[in-house]
């Protein structure tokens, strides 16, 4: 439905756009944003970046906070 509304290019673009994320997802745990606040911007970023953006970015955050855990306490 999303694509047939804002059309592919837009779809598209949207989901690149998640490629730097996991490098800002670092950045904003090492200075102190909580995991919770990390997660209700991304909640308050599906109206404007759509659903399926939205999930990839979920699963992202998902992947960046278990390699955060992994790495121990000195992980952010």
């Amino acid at each position: 439905m999303r694509r047939a509304v804002f059309g592919s290019a837009h779809v598209e673009r949207s989901l690149a756009a998640l490629t730097p994320l996991w490098l800002r997802l670092r950045a904003a745990a090492d200075n102190k944003v909580s995991r919770r606040e990390i997660k209700e911007v991304l909640r308050q970023a599906v109206i404007y970046c759509g659903v399926p953006a939205a999930n990839s970015a979920f699963h992202m955050t998902a992947d960046v906070f278990a390699a955060m855990d992994a790495q121990g306490p000195s992980a952010s």
